[in-house]
């Protein structure tokens, strides 16, 4: 009988499919899955949703039953947290004083918060990441309540438009001098903040917050150009980092993640990584790229999964995002930065009725596409960014042609 054991650190979207996906590979030997939340793993992406609305609760967005996870012999370490890993014994340190041994082991401890510096112990204040955080949140959310949001990216953005459409007063303030700066163009943007504008959101960017006043909990908010917000409750969504403390006090090769090769290994050829937390080379791209993303978590997981069961898969997938605000999705392939041009498909002011598309090249080459009610377009989009597509602009814009007529031979 086998009798090696695998580790997962990260009950995460990775984590958990990289356990299901060994016992897929072949792994007969045991599987300990390691997760510090006391909840059974769950969808994140709801959570700044259809979780925050009330329309699913939590058991409705669990990433899988328990009997999944017993009838794959994957032993749960759930409220949990591994303090070290000792690499000459191959051992995992635990909080319990336990010491898990391990043959192999995975990393998926996704990323951490990024926290306001003017942070204090309010009770009012709220990051949204975890389920814990969501029934706080829940907590404050009542028709008329005023609500500041402190950063304009994904996060942010969708819990406005949870808020909004319960009846709140939301205002957001954004340090960057547009919305959504990371990770999308100044066309997108103005559409998306239109979208808020429309349904009473107020939006302010190139504001920065100066001063939060209150006692026990926040009262008002004070930015630097002087405008005060008096608040029921604020919640801060200025991005994440990368959670590498545990690779790195292991001696691991941290670049703005956990790095890892393009078989998600590191440098100990026994430890490799997913998710969030890592940093991998991209031949799409031609370089190191860090995603947040629940599709990279778990297309990258499977990878790891398959080298870790001693095969030689190479990762490389067409990164893609989604986003859900309103009724309006937005789906986004692909990574727009150091674009070119930018060709739009569809008219952006008609776009909650027919949608719109905007493909971003780079020397001709199509690199990116971001979607709003547009499934054809994203569906056409990951295939001809996998395929690096040097594509006539033309084409892209003519409505007349269909989508996947795009990868009949129509490239530039």
């Amino acid at each position: 009988m086998n009798n090696k054991i695998c580790i997962v650190i990260g009950a995460s979207h990775a984590g958990v499919t990289l356990c299901l996906q060994l016992r897929k590979e072949g792994w007969e030997g045991t599987i300990k899955l390691i997760g510090t939340e006391k909840e059974l793993p769950y969808h994140r992406p709801p959570l700044s949703k259809e979780h925050l609305a009330g329309n699913k609760e939590l058991d409705g967005i669990r990433l899988r039953p328990v009997k999944v996870f017993e009838d794959n012999g994957i032993e749960l370490l759930l409220g949990s947290t591994a303090l070290e890993i000792d690499r000459a014994n191959k051992v995992v340190n635990m909080n319990d004083g336990q010491a898990l041994h391990y043959d192999k082991l995975a990393i998926c401890t996704g990323s951490l918060v990024r926290t306001l510096p003017l942070d204090s112990d309010f009770a009012n204040i709220i990051y949204v990441r975890t389920a814990a955080d969501v029934a706080q949140l829940k907590r404050h959310v009542h028709p008329g309540k005023k609500a500041l949001i402190i950063g304009a990216g994904y996060i942010g953005l969708e819990v406005a438009a949870v808020l909004r459409e319960q009846g709140l007063e939301v205002a957001v303030i954004e340090m960057a001098d547009r919305i959504l700066k990371r990770v999308t163009s100044g066309q997108m943007s103005n559409f998306m903040s239109e979208l808020h504008h429309r349904r009473g959101v107020e939006i302010r960017t190139a504001t920065q917050v100066k001063e939060i006043n209150g006692d026990g909990s926040i009262e008002s908010v004070i930015c630097g150009d002087g405008t005060q917000y008096l608040v029921d409750f604020v919640i801060v969504g200025i991005g994440v980092t990368p959670n590498v403390s545990l690779a790195e006090q292991a001696g691991l090769t941290i670049n703005e993640g956990v790095l890892v090769d393009e078989f998600s290994r590191t440098n100990d050829p026994d430890i490799f990584a997913a998710g969030d937390c890592t940093r991998h080379p991209s031949g799409i791209y031609d370089r190191l790229i860090r995603l947040e993303s629940v599709q990279n978590a778990n297309d990258q997981a499977r990878i790891a999964a398959a080298n870790i069961c001693g095969k030689q898969v190479v990762y490389d997938v067409v990164p893609w995002f989604w986003s859900d605000q309103y009724q309006i999705k937005l789906q986004m392939v692909g990574l727009s930065e150091g674009y070119d041009e930018i060709v739009c498909r569809g008219d952006p002011d008609d776009a909650e009725q027919k949608g719109f598309a905007l493909f971003y090249l780079k020397n001709s080459r199509l690199i990116a596409v971001d979607c709003v009610a547009r499934p054809k377009e994203f569906m056409a989009g990951k295939q001809l960014v996998k395929a690096r597509t040097n594509m006539k602009t033309t084409l892209l814009a003519d409505e007349g042609v269909e989508p996947a007529d795009f990868i009949q031979g129509n490239s530039a």
